[in-house]
């Protein structure tokens, strides 16, 4: 706040030296936007009626970027700042924005307007390793006893070791089976969480027998893909239980659809992989010597009772769906239009513009990414950043070396990345720019493994990529080019 109102008293100063100079007699409407792609997006609306000028040059990280004098002299001369939003740029940018800002003239979040016009958001998870599906048990129906489930046959990996158990409220786990043959009862209608582990990568096969009384309801193999690609539809959200269902002697998995609208949803398991990420590997502790020896690294499938942790924070990345791009222009628009209403017009035929030119390039990201083969669509960066792309152009989201460029990575975090690299058989990763002439973890990681190592743009634009557009075709024809090929370099 201190630098904000010194830079202000300077501004100032130079204003008064400076009132001497004679007025122009034709305003347009100065425009401030935080990064490039903000910026970018706002001239293809403001066109001729606008000076638009980015307070960010191409190339920073907006994430860290510090306002200088210029910046602050721009603001104080705006009609309208336009920011991503979401916590996208530093405090201390909104900091001097609202300072600095004329009274009358909007400060406008873009990324916080998309859901207004057909976009989507997404929130930002504190725990990855909890960003998983939360597979529970369940019974359904009614019994004049309890219901046993048998776990009668683990088929796995060579030497590896699947067990699930239940963690109490003081942290005691109680086991549901380490080994075939074990048992667990629950009452009829009853539902429990469950945590799953997996000592080792690869498909697994788990064949539960429900009985009451010891006579025979119903069987069935539930099917798990630790750490490696599934071979039919896969289930890696939400919350599910194998479901026991006594009326119609089966065993299924039921639990939240794919549209998020059912919370009891039926998923046949003969077709059905649960998936088990990467990113659940941890080392396994003292106390569960159950899972294996302690120390060993485990895949590890939380009972839904831990939850994913969510911030209440969203992603802010959100341009990397184009059609979050395209709802910001229609903001975009709106807004220049309530501060210079004599344009509107003007501003509403250069935006439907712009908005064919986003869906025609749209078309063409989608089509050059649909090229990438199914087992290589796996993307892996050095941070947090891209689940926008992922979900928008059918892209799984396999790694990434910390959450936030600047959170240094754990030991876990390279052993959790080296596995997920080895467990995909994953043909390149993706480094933006500003980082690709110095040596970081996930170009050494990728050297050891002979991956090849590829551009991608994050947060910004610069002399290669001078427009979102061509931001936008970039990534995708690198993608395609570098994942649709064979493992290795």
């Amino acid at each position: 706040m201190v630098r904000v109102r010194s830079l202000l008293a300077v501004l100032a100063i130079a204003t008064v030296s400076g009132c001497a100079a004679p007025a122009e007699q034709h305003h347009r409407t100065e425009v401030v936007a935080t990064t490039p792609i903000v910026a970018d997006l706002v001239r293809h609306v403001a066109g001729d009626r606008a000076e638009v000028t980015a307070l960010m040059p191409p190339g920073v990280d907006p994430h860290t970027y510090e306002p200088r004098l210029r910046a602050v002299r721009d603001i104080a001369n705006a009609d309208i700042a336009f920011t991503n939003g979401l916590l996208l740029e530093p405090h201390s940018l909104y900091t001097t924005i609202e300072e600095a800002l004329p009274d009358n003239a909007p400060m406008v979040p873009l990324a916080e307007q998309v859901t207004s016009y057909g976009g989507k958001l997404k929130p930002l998870v504190e725990n990855i390793a909890l960003d998983t599906v939360w597979l529970g048990m369940r019974i359904v129906g009614k019994a004049d006893s309890e219901v046993e489930i048998v776990t009668e046959k683990i088929d796995g990996p060579e030497d590896s070791k699947a067990t699930a158990y239940i963690t109490s409220t003081f942290g005691v786990p109680e086991l549901v089976f380490d080994e075939e043959g074990d048992n667990y009862f629950l009452p009829a209608d009853a539902h429990t969480h469950v945590s799953w582990s997996f000592s080792k990568p690869g498909m697994y096969h788990l064949t539960f027998a429900a009985k009451v009384k010891g006579e025979l309801v119903a069987r069935n193999t539930i099917n798990v893909a630790v750490g490696v690609d599934a071979p039919n539809d896969v289930l890696d959200g939400g919350h599910v239980d194998i479901a026991v269902d006594l009326a119609h002697k089966n065993i299924m998995l039921r639990g939240d659809s794919p549209d998020g609208t059912n919370i009891a949803y039926d998923y046949d398991p003969a077709t059905t992989t649960i998936s088990v990420p990467n990113s659940t590997l941890q080392q396994i502790p003292a106390q569960y010597r159950f899972m294996g020896r302690p120390g060993d690294e485990v895949y590890l499938l939380p009972q839904a009772v831990l939850g994913k942790h969510v911030h209440g924070e969203v992603d802010p990345h959100v341009w990397h769906n184009m059609a979050n791009a395209r709802a910001m222009v229609e903001a975009i628009r709106d807004k220049l239009g309530e501060v210079d209403p004599a344009g509107a017009q003007t501003y509403s035929a250069n935006a439907a513009a712009y908005i064919a030119e986003i869906d025609r390039v749209n078309k063409e990201v989608r089509s050059t990414l649909d090229t990438i083969p199914k087992k290589n669509r796996h993307l892996v960066t050095t941070h947090d950043g891209y689940s926008y792309l992922g979900d928008a152009y059918g892209l799984s989201i396999a790694g990434f070396v910390s959450p936030n460029p600047s959170v240094e990575p754990s030991p876990r975090d390279i052993i959790a990345l080296t596995r997920t690299l080895e467990n995909l058989h994953v043909p390149a990763v993706f480094i933006e720019p500003q980082l690709a002439l110095r040596a970081n973890h996930l170009t050494v990681t990728a050297d050891k493994l002979g991956i090849q190592v590829c551009r991608i743009y994050g947060d910004s634009l610069d002399d290669e990529v001078p427009t979102y557009l061509d931001f936008m075709k970039y990534n995708a024809h690198s993608l395609a080019r570098c994942l649709g090929q064979s493992e290795g370099k």
